[in-house]
């Protein structure tokens, strides 16, 4: 017996024991179950988390394994970006939504946009997962929904091997719903705040929480400067407080992702405490610029002492009141962060880097799985990065090393388009084209999205569209670069109104009224156009 069939037994027997629900069609009401499957945001954590789990165990026993994602902004986005991945793919394995902490504050603030520093609404986050997965399952049911249009016309002309082929889809239907990877930021205040927001996050849909070592309060993008660490045991609490919410939730298996901005930070808002030589905090503290001082007269009227090394050591406190890491120890504080975090119950790394290099990546991963053998990263292939421009200097680099003649190039303008067909400029897209696979080989990265891709292809797309519609081209700006690719591609929000539930919200009618429904996708609907 199908799910299909078990699905319309099951609820014939509820019918059934009910004199008055007569007018209940068991099989409608079956359909809506089927598109209804999950029905809080903690089911799909606990479903997703499952999926993650084992994605990760299968990226240990093989590496080429790994998993992607993009980062969305709006439901509608992500959800045309799983309809387009199962369309070209047939299948949704390992691939994800990625929910950037970035565009919810350029784009998702009643501010307004905002710059990256944890000012936005910190309940926009979790209404965001939340959005995402109402379009999600809206995209579930808009399918099955087709499916079963489908089976009832191949009913009805009498066809059962279609019939019997359109109901096995039914059974074998893979869900739109997919992990998600959720940033929140630096945990926007507290042990206590980020416990908080987490269970709200965890109760919207979110399997997987990434959390960064920076200062809360004066959080900044990854790609930009002026980034403040805080110490190791600061950071460990946010981790437990984001386990907590997933325990006292249920989702025991919930992700953790600890990312580490050490590698771009020079800077500290506070110094550890530290009980003993050698214990984290004095590790922590080693990192601190500074000079020794010998006697009383060496410190000045507000100055900071610490005992390190056996000796006093006066830290550099800059005018803000922020003290200085030593120059080039970032990679030994990412090493550090890393393995700390690993050991006190985060599951996964983000390692934030000032560029897209697997050599570099590796370099630092391979002393983290010294100690901890099994370390993976999720890897952000930032739009922050000139991919073109860092990949050419580094097939350049490369080349000059090799004693290949270079003569040809200027390493400096390697962006120029004039370059755009030289062998360098295919060398260096083929490495960007096989960058995933080759950093999930060499350099431990599981999980591998870009963070803003969706907020550029709206702005890519919308200036293409306004450049020829407000000047010369008019509507066949609109036609020619948009309906016309989407017919051919088979776009499926072409059909806006069927994207939008018209159809869903028509079988639901004629469920509920029967022939009495008045229906909104009749002949003269000018869909049917399409």
């Amino acid at each position: 017996m199908s799910n299909y069939t078990k699905e319309i037994d099951a609820v014939a027997s509820v019918c059934s024991a009910n004199s008055t629900w007569s007018a209940i069609n068991p099989e409608s009401a079956a359909r809506m179950r089927l598109q209804n499957r999950f029905h809080t945001g903690l089911d799909i954590a606990k479903y997703t988390a499952k999926i993650m789990r084992e994605d990760m165990a299968a990226y240990d026993a093989d590496s080429a394994q790994y998993t992607q994602s993009l980062g969305c902004w709006h439901g509608f986005i992500g959800q045309q970006k799983m309809i387009s991945i199962k369309k070209h793919l047939q299948t949704t394995s390992k691939r994800y939504l990625y929910l950037s902490g970035w565009m919810v504050a350029a784009l998702r603030s009643d501010f307004g946009p905002l710059p990256d520093q944890s000012m936005h609404e910190k309940t926009a986050v979790s209404s965001l997962i939340e959005e995402l997965y109402t379009f999600l399952r809206q995209a579930d049911a808009r399918e099955l929904d087709l499916l079963f249009t489908d089976l009832d016309a191949a009913r009805d002309a009498g066809d059962k091997a279609k019939a019997a082929e359109i109901q096995a889809k039914i059974d074998n239907f893979e869900t739109h719903v997919v992990p998600i990877v959720a940033d929140i930021d630096a945990g926007f205040g507290n042990p206590e705040a980020t416990y908080l927001l987490a269970k709200r996050m965890i109760e919207a849909g979110a399997c997987c929480i990434q959390i960064e070592n920076q200062v809360s309060d004066e959080k900044q993008c990854g790609h930009q400067d002026g980034k403040v660490t805080v110490p190791h045991s600061d950071f460990l609490a946010k981790i437990n407080a984001v386990r907590y919410a997933f325990l006292e939730l249920g989702v025991d298996d919930g992700v953790i992702v600890a990312r580490t901005d050490s590698l771009g930070a020079g800077l500290t808002k506070q110094i550890a405490v530290t009980n003993e030589p050698g214990d984290l905090g004095d590790l922590y503290n080693a990192f601190l610029d500074g000079d020794y001082v010998e006697s009383a007269s060496d410190i000045q009227n507000g100055d900071v002492v610490i005992k390190a090394n056996g000796k006093l050591l006066k830290p550099k406190r800059l005018a803000s009141g922020l003290f200085q890491f030593k120059k080039d120890t970032g990679v030994d504080r990412v090493v550090l962060d890393c393995i700390t975090s690993l050991q006190n119950g985060a599951d996964l790394l983000w390692i934030e880097t000032e560029k897209p290099h697997v050599g570099q990546i590796a370099d630092m991963v391979n002393r983290i799985r010294e100690v901890v053998p099994n370390a993976k990263l999720v890897y952000n292939n930032s739009p922050s990065f000139n991919w073109t421009l860092n990949f050419r200097q580094q097939v350049f680099d490369i080349w000059s090393e090799e004693g290949k003649d270079v003569s040809a190039y200027d390493r400096a303008k390697l962006m120029s388009e004039e370059y755009d067909a030289t062998e360098l400029a295919l060398a260096a897209d083929e490495r960007i084209r096989t960058f995933q696979a080759d950093a999930s080989r060499e350099a431990g990265i599981f999980h591998h999205l870009i963070t803003l891709p969706t907020y550029h292809t709206a702005a890519l797309s919308t200036d293409n569209l306004a450049k020829g519609y407000f000047a010369d081209q008019g509507m066949l700006a609109y036609v020619k670069s948009v309906q016309r690719q989407e017919i051919r591609q088979g776009i499926a929000c072409v059909k806006h109104q069927n994207m939008a539930g018209s159809d869903i919200g028509d079988n639901h009618k004629e469920y509920f009224a029967g022939e009495a429904a008045l229906k909104a996708g009749g002949k003269d609907n000018t869909m049917n156009q399409f």
